[in-house]
């Protein structure tokens, strides 16, 4: 009897464990929807709001100097141009999938949701990417053409630009497991494992 009422409160446990784990699982593609949408939002954001000014002694006429202002603004690169553009749509995108996502039921529309998903990640892997390579040039310069780092004189800008690219790159690898979840669903569903649940 005791060995009966031990295996039953084992199999409840066992229940109560799958249950919550199938929440969890069910869950997971909202999770990394709204982690994608936080970190390419901040990425946008920090990187569209990227500006330093400094003003520097250029020249000294007798006993006068003569002061310039230098500004560092993300506008002024098209690479950073680009990855704050490329991190706004895919917020964009993120935000109108959670705000649609009743609407994305079935099979086709899992089909299309991946598809743009891949997209999107592409979009903005690359943005980062080219980010990456200008961020690269302006820390250490390039010594074979005489570019000299910027860096060493716009400290805040390189500091807040990098930081939104450790977001822009936290938002693709939130994409990425994210494409790799809505890929394995929609295999799935084509063996007859299980219902498609598109990762929205």
């Amino acid at each position: 009897m005791a060995l009966e009422n031990g295996t039953k409160s084992d199999l409840e446990l066992d229940s109560k464990y799958g249950q919550i784990k199938a929440k969890l699982v069910k869950q997971l593609p909202l999770a990394l929807r709204w982690l994608a949408l936080i970190a390419t939002t901040t990425a946008a954001i920090g990187m569209g709001l990227n500006k330093q000014s400094k003003t520097s002694v250029v020249a000294i006429v007798g006993t006068q100097p003569i002061s310039q202002t230098f500004t560092a603004k993300f506008q002024q690169t098209p690479a950073f141009v680009y990855f704050v553009a490329a991190n706004a749509v895919a917020s964009f995108y993120n935000i109108m999938l959670v705000l649609l996502r009743p609407f994305f039921k079935g099979r086709e529309n899992a089909l299309w949701v991946h598809i743009l998903d891949l997209v999107i990640m592409v979009i903005v892997a690359t943005g980062a990417a080219a980010t990456t390579s200008m961020a690269e040039l302006g820390k250490d310069g390039n010594v074979h053409a005489r570019w000299n780092p910027i860096c060493d004189k716009f400290s805040a800008f390189c500091l807040h630009g990098g930081m939104a690219l450790i977001s822009s790159f936290v938002g693709t690898l939130d994409l990425f497991l994210l494409n790799i979840h809505s890929l394995v669903s929609l295999h799935r569903s084509v063996q007859g494992q299980q219902p498609v649940d598109p990762s929205v």
